[in-house]
């Protein structure tokens, strides 16, 4: 009998295991650099806090409701994506010949699965495109032209390049060209001294992280250049048995430092917390000389978004469901 009673103890331990049920968890980003809030007027402020708590409640709505982190982190992005405000989809910066390159990651904390695309203009959501990678291919990664052929042939929205210019951002690159000779005077001078790259991490009911980034790039870049953002394990990382992140910031120190996977490590193989562990692949950073930040979430719920600029527009909504909206560094 003493068998038989511990064998269905047993069986119904496994099962409430199994059908555990995990607090829902929303974490975003729309950028890191010199955000002070001297330079901001109380209703760009405000526009800000807005849009970012749209994205939250929209991501956090899916997550409530049972939906997947990938599901939640994908809708999030697209939001912030669609705002001017950021350097993402609609109002992103400009290349050198004033045209807009887009890239966009996102990864399943579940399987690890991933997927990314880099250097595209005519796909109105990139995230959704690096997700159809990810779903919809046997690849990772795709670019430019090849890119968007697939995203065509998947069904997602496609739009002109156009789309995506807004006068802020010409101007900005006009102003820029006109000062890039003298570096000094292009950072006291850059209208626009942030890393304007979103992203998104999240925890769903059944356990699984999801983490997810766009951007468009470094203004007035060159010859293609592509940063962290579309690089796995650089911009972008999730992983259930360690923890997700997104990155925003100078992207060539992101992925020497393969910030967003350092992170997971630190974890797993160092056994360090969550902010331990984050606080530290930013440092490692930031010793090679970059800048920027990262939003990291792991299983439990915890939190961490660490930074070494003067400000990262971030917010959360945690296992409580308390919601935190910050811009600036004192927050």
């Amino acid at each position: 009998m003493k068998k038989i009673f511990f064998f269905l103890l047993f069986c119904v331990l496994a099962s409430n295991l199994s059908a555990q049920q995990f607090r829902p968890v929303i974490v975003i980003h729309g950028g890191a650099g010199v955000i002070r809030k001297s330079d901001m007027s109380p209703e760009k402020e405000q526009a800000y806090r807005q849009k970012l708590q749209e994205a939250l409640e929209v991501g956090y709505a899916i997550l409530e409701k049972g939906g997947s982190s990938l599901d939640a982190v994908e809708k999030a992005i697209q939001i912030l994506e669609e705002s001017p405000l950021f350097n993402a989809g609609r109002g992103c910066v400009l290349t050198n010949e004033g045209k807009p390159e887009l890239d966009a990651s996102i990864m399943n904390g579940q399987n690890l699965a991933a997927g990314a695309v880099a250097g595209v203009d005519e796909i109105k959501s990139p995230i959704s495109a690096a997700r159809a990678v990810m779903e919809q291919s046997e690849h990772v990664m795709m670019i430019g032209n090849g890119a968007e052929r697939f995203a065509k042939s998947k069904g997602l929205a496609m739009v002109k390049p156009s789309y995506f210019i807004t006068e802020k951002r010409s101007e900005q690159l006009k102003n820029i060209k006109k000062k890039e000779k003298d570096a000094k005077s292009f950072e006291d001078n850059n209208p626009d001294r942030k890393f304007g790259t979103v992203g998104c991490v999240a925890l769903d009911t059944k356990g699984n992280l999801a983490a997810g980034t766009s951007t468009g790039g470094m203004m007035n870049k060159r010859y293609g250049r592509v940063g962290d953002s579309p690089i796995i394990g650089a911009g972008t990382y999730a992983d259930n048995q360690g923890c997700a992140v997104s990155a925003t910031g100078h992207g060539e120190f992101f992925i020497r430092s393969v910030v967003a996977f350092r992170v997971s490590a630190l974890m797993q193989m160092q056994k360090m917390s969550l902010q331990e562990a984050a606080q530290e692949a930013i440092n490692f950073m930031a010793k090679l000389g970059g800048t920027g930040g990262i939003i990291a979430l792991d299983r439990q719920g915890n939190i961490a978004m660490p930074f070494n600029t003067e400000g990262m527009y971030r917010g959360y909504i945690d296992a409580n469901k308390k919601m935190e909206i910050k811009m600036y560094k004192e927050q």
